[in-house]
């Protein structure tokens, strides 16, 4: 082969990197070997899919027919669940799905996206994509600094990201903060706020978005059920906006992007409220577990908002991670979001957290004796 294919790149996807997953459980069984492995490096919730969830699963469905494009039914329990009209959804293929539609319905090469520093990669992979200007506003104390991504905005700015709590770090945006910002920014330059981690949120002061978009044209708030649902393996999300704007995504929106069995699981998750109390119930058991045991080590971690925590190990985080990898617990390194000395942990069952704390525990020890 003579050609070059990577010469045949557009030049936003030429300067871009892979998304960087979680590691796979079954990678690392191949790898090391090992067996009992558990895996808090991506934000799914430990407990999965709710019993009704399980039960609506079991129901025969006939997959040799595409699923209803248009997502009738879970697009009308959605409106219910909010109090909107189905005419204001996207439905995507999991949340990462309605932000890249966002932005290829109204950014083009000649704009600019505005986000954070330590926000979200799937941010800077789209705008890259699509061959816009990325321009990242430096964070304040880990979080975004809305003001700061206001005095961003210029003639070419078209659309903002902004995560709420953010993903890696977990911090979020009060409401006075978020609502000022909106109140800012002219009606040209679409916000999409992202709450993939809504549901967990136990903070006051914290916004429901989806109550301002009678006020703001140019808003888009995007839910998963990747989170609190335990749907992640599904792939299945929505955003809700301006039906105009909602309108124009649908457009760019691939055919039949959410499967039949996916929505007919979002659809019952909608309904169990059990399962998603004790979800949250679990994970600020599991926050003070893993909180707790960071304080008795002497580590500092950021504030989270989220179903995981960014701790502080003062040291190469990478390197901890490979050796936690050895004994069987997979987390997630975080130098790709600029934050080389974090571990970023999924809170996980009871036992999951026991363990992981265990085998840090060993990890530091091992480390201090060495220096």
């Amino acid at each position: 082969m003579t050609c070059d294919l990577l010469q045949l790149a557009t030049p936003g996807v030429a300067g871009l990197q892979p998304y960087q997953a979680g590691k796979p459980i079954e990678e690392l069984e191949r790898e090391l070997g090992l067996k009992n492995i558990i895996k808090l490096a991506s934000n799914e919730n430990p407990l999965g899919p709710g019993p009704m969830v399980r039960a609506a699963m079991k129901q025969p469905l006939d997959i040799s027919r595409y699923p209803d494009g248009n997502g009738y039914e879970l697009k009308s329990a959605l409106a219910e669940y909010h109090g909107i009209r189905p005419e204001q959804i996207t439905l995507g293929n999991g949340s990462n799905d309605v932000l890249e539609l966002s932005a290829r319905a109204v950014v083009t090469s000649e704009h600019e996206v505005i986000f954070s520093e330590h926000a979200f990669a799937v941010y800077p992979l789209v705008t890259g994509a699509i061959g816009a200007k990325a321009v990242i506003v430096p964070a304040r104390n880990f979080g975004h600094d809305l003001k700061a991504m206001q005095g961003a905005i210029s003639k070419r700015s078209r659309l903002m990201f902004v995560a709420n709590p953010n993903n890696p770090t977990g911090t979020w945006s009060t409401r006075s903060e978020l609502r000022s910002l909106l109140e800012a920014v002219p009606e040209h330059i679409i916000v999409v706020v992202d709450e993939a981690y809504f549901d967990y949120v136990q903070e006051p002061d914290y916004p429901d978005c989806i109550e301002w978009l009678p006020e703001f044209p140019n808003l888009v708030v995007t839910r998963t059920f990747s989170k609190v649902h335990g749907l992640a393996g599904l792939r299945v999300g929505y955003s809700i906006s301006h039906k105009d704007l909602a309108d124009l995504m649908n457009r760019v929106r691939q055919p039949f992007n959410v499967n039949s069995m996916a929505m007919v699981a979002a659809k019952t998750a909608l309904k169990d409220t059990t399962h998603i109390e004790q979800s949250v119930k679990l994970n600020q058991n599991g926050m003070q577990q893993l909180t707790d045991a960071f304080d008795s080590m002497g580590l500092n971690y950021i504030p989270s908002a989220g179903n995981f925590v960014c701790v502080d190990l003062q040291q190469p985080g990478k390197e901890v991670f490979q050796q936690l990898l050895h004994k069987g617990v997979i987390v997630r390194p975080i130098d790709n979001y600029g934050m080389p000395n974090h571990l970023r942990i999924t809170i996980g069952l009871e036992e999951e957290n026991e363990k992981f704390i265990k085998a840090l525990k060993k990890v530091i020890g091992k480390v201090k004796r060495e220096a």
